[in-house]
């Protein structure tokens, strides 16, 4: 039986590199485990110092990507170069040439869905993405796999280690939210342009991967409401602690009475619950399904390990599917009828409000007012003075009942019109 197949890599970054040099590591030990031998044929990069910062032979590296695609040695193409072009021209060209394709691309994945799977199945090869969603946690796998015969009914996902990290140092050590940024970023936890995490994109990203895979239906990016963490303070940490809960970024899939409820935003969660302990830049994801139950795989998120182990895991699946002659055999989705995305503003949650104010009397009698004729009810109110003179503000920190979005931004709109309200009130919904 054939045992050795040949690979390409585009891209030798940080993921890259640590692919490259693991392919030449390990030859032993995967055919010791797997069964087979992941031949590294070529790699393509623009920089021209690839060969000695990797210690590989000049006469593998090449600057043309699209050469390495039509080299007849290269069986598997590896796309690590990140972004939307050249990665999307590129991955297409490939498919269309009858290569298979393993890419941690999450952002071309995600935007690209259709386009990239009716490709793969027409021209009958692989595209594998395990690496886009989670690092190192092989969630995309469980879905796929391990839960195939499961009704998946909700997921809630700490999918992006950088918000992680710094709404942990936030918590437990008591940061501001630029002093836990600029922490993430000394650590190498966070890019010098973190919006993409920050602002919850690259969260919205991996859930519309994930809850694909979980509903087995086709979703737009655009219906993910995106909320991101630029707007949480140590203020609320501390708020969040004292009520029992720990602020976390959640990716949420349900399904709500034929719909879906997808989003991501800042969330409170039970400081019992198995996904308050998620800390620093490590990932979770849980899930509850009606035959296996709640499950919950966790794991680093990002990182060269962790990739790297995701895009050989990946390697070898198509290397093996290959081998047995089963190309195919796993759709990269199966999707089934289209369910809607509930709007946001008909989502039910609790909510954690936090509305600034002079401190005076009456004031929370007016907010108490306009919450009761926007239908929310309230479970219970901090209310601390924490100056002398009046006119200092003051924080009321408020428990809602479940209510609808729509009441709750109807009524904050109303309530940060008040003369006693100095700030805009933050809110943050609660799991």
């Amino acid at each position: 039986m054939r045992q050795e197949f040949g690979v390409g890599v585009i891209g030798a970054g940080i993921v890259g590199g640590g692919v490259v040099c693991e392919l030449l590591g390990r030859h032993a030990s995967l055919v010791d485990r797997t069964g087979v031998t992941l031949s590294l044929k070529q790699v393509a990069d623009i920089d021209t110092t690839v060969a000695d910062r990797l210690a590989i032979e000049p006469a593998l590296v090449t600057n043309d990507a699209r050469t390495l695609i039509k080299n007849p040695e290269v069986e598997i193409v590896v796309e690590l170069i990140g972004g939307e072009q050249p990665a999307k021209d590129l991955i297409l060209y490939a498919l269309s040439k009858g290569k298979h394709v393993v890419t941690a691309n999450k952002l071309l994945v995600a935007k690209h869905t259709s386009e990239l799977c009716q490709a793969a199945e027409k021209h009958g090869v692989e595209l594998r993405f395990e690496a886009s969603v989670c690092g190192g946690v092989p969630i995309l796998k469980a879905l796929r796999e391990g839960l195939a015969a499961n009704r998946i009914d909700r997921v809630l996902g700490i999918v992006n280690g950088t918000a992680n990290y710094i709404l942990t140092q936030m918590t437990h050590a008591n940061k501001s939210y630029k002093e836990a940024l600029k922490d993430a970023q000394e650590n190498g936890f966070a890019e010098a342009d973190p919006s993409l995490d920050v602002e919850g994109y690259d969260s919205a990203h991996k859930l519309k991967i994930i809850a694909s895979l979980a509903f087995s239906t086709d979703i737009d990016l655009d219906e993910i409401y995106v909320e991101g963490i630029t707007g949480i303070t140590s203020e609320d940490a501390r708020y969040a602690s004292e009520l029992g809960y720990v602020i976390k970024l959640l990716a949420i899939a349900r399904r709500l009475d034929g719909e879906l409820d997808l989003r991501v935003h800042p969330t409170l969660v039970q400081q019992q619950f198995l996904l308050a302990d998620v800390s620093n830049e490590y990932n979770a994801v849980y899930i509850e399904g009606d035959v296996a139950g709640t499950t919950m795989y966790y794991g680093k998120g990002a990182g060269r390990a962790p990739t790297t182990s995701a895009v050989l895991s990946d390697l070898i699946d198509v290397a093996k599917d290959i081998q047995f002659g089963s190309v195919g055999r796993m759709k990269p989705f199966v999707w089934g009828t289209k369910m809607p995305v509930r709007k946001i503003e008909t989502v039910e949650n609790r909510y954690y409000m936090r509305c600034t104010t002079v401190d005076k009397p009456g004031v929370l009698g007016e907010i108490c007012t306009i919450l009761g004729r926007n239908n929310i009810s309230i479970a219970s109110v901090i209310q601390k003075a924490v100056a002398e003179h009046v006119e200092n503000p003051v924080p009321i920190v408020l428990m809602t009942h479940t209510c609808s979005e729509g009441d709750v931004q109807r009524a904050m709109q109303q309530i940060d019109a008040l003369d006693s309200v100095r700030d805009k009130t933050n809110i943050i919904r609660v799991e």
